[in-house]
Formats: C-alpha cells, structure tokens, sequence
C-alpha cells in the first residue's frame, strides 16, 4: 500500500491524503461484488455467486465502487495509524476527492488528534505535603450525639412547641404579596433544634401551638441558589398540626449495646477508627488534587481539540445533572435558579474540562515514560473481581464486563492508576499507604 502524505492542520487535527490503486481496490471490489448480487440476486446466478460483468450490467460500476469504499477507507485509515502511530480521536471527516472506475482513486481523512505533553514537568521530589488532622475527643463527642439523635422517640404533645421539639406545619410563602413558585409545603417537618434553610426561621416557630397560626416576614439569606430570592424579604404563614416531644436515650452502655457494641468505650473506639478513615480519605484526596494541579501547571501541553473539550464539558453537564437530581431537583429548575441557560453553563465549564483533559493526558504520558503496563493477570483478576459483585441474572451486563472493548477500558484505567500511585509516592510528602482499588480523581480518562 502507497503511504499516505500526512500533515498537521489547525485545530490540532491531522490529514491524512490516500491515493489507491485499482490493484489494492480489487479485494473490496470483489467483496463489494458479492454483497450486491446477494442484496438483488441476478437470474441464471446463486446469490452472491454472480460475476464481476454481470454485477456491472445489474448495478452500473459506479455503484460497485461506492459499496466497496466505506471498507477501502476504514482499512486504509486503520492501517495508516497504526503503521504512523497517530494517536486520532473521535469520527474523522472524510472527503472523496476522486472516484472513478479503472483508475486510482483518492481520498482524505481529517482527524482531531490527541494533546500530547511538550514539556513534562518535575515529578521526581514532593511537591506537597499530606495532612490528615487527628481526631480529636470533642469529635467524637459530636459523632456520639448525632447517633443520639437518630436513636430519638417522637412523642406527640399539647404543650407548646419548645427548641427541642419537631413541629409538622403546613407553611405558604409570598413576595410582595405573590404566592412563590414552589412556596407551598404541606406536612412539613421542622426540627427547631436544628439549623433552618432560612435564618431566624425557628425561632418565629418556638412557642407555637397546635393549629396556632403565625405570619412573619424573613430575609432569604444573601448566597441563597435561588438567585431571584437572594437577600430579598419573604412572607410566611405557618399553622402547626402536631407537635412532638424528643425523647433521647441515654448514653450508657445499654445504648453501646442497641448499636452492636459490648460498651460505651468500644463504641467510642470505632467513632474514632471511622472518623480518622473519613479524615484520611479527605486528606488524601485533597493532596492527591494539589499534586495534580501543580503538576499540570508546571506541564506544557499541545492544543487540545475541540471534538474533545466538547466531550468533556458534556460529560461534566451529565455529572452535574445527575449530582441535581440526586438532591430531588430538575436540571431545567436548576438552571432556572441560577439564571444560566445550558449554553451558558457549557461555556463556564470549559477551562475545568481542559485542565480535565491535561491532568489524563499527563497521567497517559507519564505511564509511557515510565513503561507502566497491565498485565494479562492482573486484567484477569480485575475482570473477575467485578464479575463477582454482579448478579448472574445481570447478563447483558456480564457479557460487557467480558467485552474485549471493556477489558481495553479496564487496562487503560488500571494503567493510569499505577501511574497515579507513582506519582503519590514520589510527589506527596508523608503520603500514607493505600489499600488496593482506591481510586484516585480524574484519572480513567484516555484522550
């Protein structure tokens, strides 16, 4: 096969020019051949079975050739980035510059291709340093009290509501004497002992009665996401329907036992194991982000495409819908609250999904720079630990977890977070051990 001329085009795109010759035409032609006089069989002819001449006069040549020239270009792009080591992304855009029967044809190929790292920076020293807090007992004491609260007796009461209480309400609120969207609530649980969406809330609450009715007027609070209420004064009017007494056990050794503990002391000593797991894990990752920023900014890197920012900002929109919905809220609502359109948003997400781009693509270079590789082994046993937590019933999602286009994926992301490790232990100062599959962010992408 005739190389192609290859050259770098704007964008971060490569162009890839083919010249192919009727001779390296001819095994797609013949294959073209068979697949029409099977589509259309040809009288006197098995499908398929039909002769080059006869598929001409049954089709026209033409016709021949445009069948065949989708495997042509895919064969011939294929091999050329492999034999060029290209590293392209996404679906290239194709253009048939010539196309006539009995001569050589030509064709070019335009692909975005990956951003590669010009400089890479300094990952042999500490760059930062880890830092855990220790945990202290006024932590746990808080830990303890929260486990408190969730083992309270709601006990209906008479007597007027007091800051220990939960009071159900029914609640409307206006502005300007316009009821709000979403401003009415019914059966709405209010714990006056706990912190309200809307400061001095509770307090207006204290004392009431039930099927008391109170009306007052308080500020949403300046940062609110609802940006039309943001520091704006509202109405509200409440009427309580029950009342509720808290009943809290008593922290004693029966309490350690209602949870599985044989004392309040081993109580206290797993509060603490979870609370330093939880600080730790907060430690590491915000060292691991620090390290990752630094080294990014320390980098230079090629320009990335446009293909793959756009891939990258619309995952962060599907991240961010998802991270809405979990919270109960339509994305559609969410935008409307912070007054940004979708466009808008996909335009504010763009430095961050480059940055994105630039920390994988660093990881990716530093893994080739130190030979990190996957073995077959360690694929297997990956494979099979996640076979092992899906159901057997799962098994179209099994079949994709055996997929060699899955196992590619699983290598590439074991292959970043090796790269990962490394760079924890050579860049972060007293970085602790890790246990194995923590991973680390941002690092499963491959641009």
């Amino acid at each position: 096969m005739q190389q192609p001329t290859i050259e770098n085009v704007a964008g971060s795109k490569v162009k890839l020019t083919f010249t192919v010759t009727p001779e390296e035409a001819k095994p797609y032609l013949d294959e073209a051949v068979k697949v029409l006089s099977e589509s259309k069989p040809i009288p006197g002819f098995r499908p398929g079975k039909a002769p080059y001449a006869e598929v001409v006069k049954a089709f026209g040549e033409m016709r021949i050739y445009e069948t065949a020239l989708e495997q042509i270009v895919r064969a011939m792009y294929m091999r050329a980035v492999l034999d060029n080591d290209l590293d392209t992304v996404g679906s290239p855009e194709i253009q048939v510059d010539k196309l006539t029967p009995g001569q050589d044809f030509q064709f070019t190929v335009i692909a975005p291709v990956a951003p590669s790292v010009k400089k890479m920076p300094d990952y042999s020293k500490p760059l930062v340093e880890y830092h855990a807090r220790k945990i202290e007992e006024k932590d746990v004491n808080v830990a303890l009290q929260d486990l408190r609260k969730m083992q309270r007796k709601e006990i209906a009461s008479t007597e007027p509501a007091g800051k220990e209480d939960l009071v159900v309400i029914d609640m409307d609120m206006k502005k300007d004497h316009v009821a709000l969207e979403d401003g009415v609530a019914r059966d709405y649980r209010v714990y006056l002992a706990e912190e309200h969406y809307i400061p001095g809330f509770a307090d207006k609450v204290v004392g009431i009665k039930e099927g008391e009715e109170r009306t007052f007027t308080l500020p949403f609070p300046s940062e609110h996401y609802q940006k039309h209420l943001a520091g704006k004064e509202v109405d509200f009017t409440v009427k309580a329907k029950q009342i509720y007494k808290m009943e809290f056990p008593e922290l004693n050794e029966e309490f350690a036992k209602s949870l599985g503990m044989e004392q309040m002391e081993k109580l206290k000593e797993a509060i603490r194991h979870n609370l330093s797991l939880e600080e730790e894990g907060r430690a590491r990752e915000k060292s691991e982000i620090e390290m990752l920023e630094k080294l990014v900014d320390q980098g230079e890197f090629s320009e990335i495409a446009e293909l793959l920012v756009n891939q990258e900002v619309d995952k962060m929109i599907r991240e961010m819908e998802h991270s809405v919905e979990e919270r109960g809220m339509k994305m559609e609502d969410y935008l409307q609250s912070i007054k940004r359109t979708r466009d808008e948003l996909k335009l504010d997400f763009v430095p961050q999904a480059m940055r994105r781009i630039r920390t994988a693509t660093l990881i990716k270079a530093i893994a080739k720079k130190e030979g990190i590789t996957v073995s077959d082994e360690e694929l297997d046993k990956e494979t099979d630990r996640i076979l092992h937590g899906i159901k057997e019933e799962d098994k179209e999602v099994r079949e994709r977890v055996s997929s060699p286009e899955y196992r590619e994926y699983l290598a590439i992301m074991m292959r970043n977070r090796k790269a990962l490790e490394l760079l924890k232990k050579q860049c972060i100062k007293d970085y602790p051990k890790e246990e194995e599959h923590v991973h680390g962010p941002n690092c499963n992408h491959d641009h």
